[in-house]
């Protein structure tokens, strides 16, 4: 057995090895529309600019701080290690920041949480050089891996360095774990390989666990330990106080979700009578029309995109980031900004998530009930399973089999104020009651680190 695992780490790592020029022709393409791909590309495969040695042994002494490593891919779990990093440094304090992503919104957001001694960079390309470089020349005291971002030779690498490497918020839906039983000399591992792992629910950790992972505890989602910021919130709650009509929001939509919300939203329109549209407090007999809908991409290169297809269907579609003055009176509202979802969910009456239409495993939908927006969610949250079972079992949220019966959902939701202003409620008691898996992440962290060995990567 010892023998097939070597010989698969040697295929898959002369694989990664042979793609890393299609690897450079796509941040190249990449970055013609998002600059961030961009930015510092040496640095995937572990060469790093001669500046950053000044940063690593600063002369004020800072150098003898723990450098604890957190990797977080993308925009949500950059948000999800946000929350931790704030925990860690209560719980270490003087200790050092390196903070890995790989992708430009992921990293553009974790900038926000550098300090004086801190490091950001790209995670290395998974090659056998590019991660010893890595490690050679940060020489982090521990790695923490965030949610489900497990690389082979990351794995080998660090353990061979005696690098103690963690998968903290840790998450693995069924689809992923028949994918890594498909290569299980590759897989096993990989997950063996890690230090400690810190499951979300007992459902990832048993699944964490049929890989081998060493899962030491399940300690909830860090993502109910975010705190929506206030004054966005406060905004979007005025800004919706202002508007005559109930506001529905498709939240973090991925996409064909914006066309299937069109084809429903014409068809609605197409069973109205002629003329003008009754009033939207007329028992919900306005349907799509007496409602305000705002829709918000999950990703920022599909801003355009999506308001070509809503203004090609004849519609008419406001930008928030053209807003002069709120409320503006149009079909659509397009939330094409970053950063701002407690200002949407405040804006919102009830929310339609986003990634649950498609089979995509759906978005976030705690950072909804944090901000007290009660949600429907589609057929598909393999992502958020335990959470969506959870926030329905709680009044928070309600599911639905499609686009088409979410819109109608949605269109009785709004005209039901006693049941619309429960579930908001609901929404906020579901959110506040699962909260405690950052400090205790933080511990756990804090706890291993005090034991991990003196170690040279010479």
């Amino acid at each position: 057995m010892a023998a097939t695992q070597r010989l698969a780490l040697w295929l898959y790592s002369a694989l990664m090895w042979a793609v890393q020029p299609l690897l450079r022709r796509k941040l190249r393409r990449r970055a013609q529309a998002e600059p961030g791909y961009g930015v510092a590309v040496e640095e995937r495969f572990g060469r790093y600019a001669p500046a950053l040695d000044s940063v690593l042994l600063p002369s004020t002494g800072m150098g003898a701080a723990p450098l604890v490593w957190v990797h977080a891919v993308s925009l949500g779990e950059t948000r999800a290690a946000a929350i931790l990093v704030r925990a860690l440094r209560r719980q270490i304090p003087g200790m050092r920041l390196l903070l890995t992503h790989g992708t430009a919104t992921g990293r553009a957001e974790g900038a926000q949480l550098l300090q004086p001694g801190d490091v950001q960079v790209w995670l290395p390309w998974d090659t056998p050089g590019a991660v010893q470089r890595f490690l050679r020349r940060l020489r982090p005291a521990i790695g923490i891996l965030m949610e489900t971002e497990i690389w082979p030779n990351l794995v080998a690498g660090c353990r061979r360095h005696g690098v103690p490497l963690v998968l903290a918020n840790a998450r693995l839906n069924p689809a992923s774990l028949r994918k890594a039983l498909r290569l299980p000399w590759l897989a096993r591992p990989a997950y063996g390989g890690l230090t400690a792992v810190w499951a979300q629910t007992e459902a990832d950790a048993g699944r964490l666990r049929a890989l081998g992972a060493p899962v030491r505890a399940v300690l909830g989602n860090l993502k109910f330990d975010a705190r929506p910021d206030a004054d966005l919130l406060a905004q979007g709650r005025a800004w919706r106080a202002a508007t005559p009509r109930p506001v529905v929001l498709l939240a973090s939509t991925r996409a064909g979700e914006e066309a299937l919300w069109l084809e429903e939203y014409q068809k609605n329109l197409a069973r109205m009578p002629a003329g003008p549209a009754p009033a939207a407090t007329d028992s919900g007999a306005a349907g799509v029309r007496g409602v305000q809908w705002l829709i918000v991409p999950r990703h920022p290169q599909r801003f355009d995109e999506v308001a070509r297809l809503l203004r090609d269907a004849g519609l008419s579609v406001s930008r928030r980031s053209t807003w002069a003055q709120p409320v503006p009176d149009c079909d659509v509202w397009l939330g094409d900004t970053l950063g701002e979802m407690p200002l949407y969910y405040g804006l919102a009456d009830v929310a339609l998530l986003g990634g649950s239409f498609a089979p995509l495993g759906g978005q976030n939908l705690i950072e909804a009930a944090a901000c007290g927006c009660p949600l429907l969610l589609g057929p598909h949250t393999f992502n958020f399973a335990d959470a969506a079972d959870k926030a329905c079992a709680a009044g928070a949220a309600w599911r639905v089999d499609g686009m088409a019966q979410g819109v109608q959902a949605a269109l009785a939701l709004v005209h039901d104020t006693a049941q619309q202003q429960a579930a908001c409620e609901a929404a906020a008691a579901f959110a506040s009651a699962h909260r405690g898996a950052a400090r205790a992440t933080a511990v756990a962290v804090h706890r291993l680190l005090a034991r991990a060995p003196a170690r040279s990567l010479e």
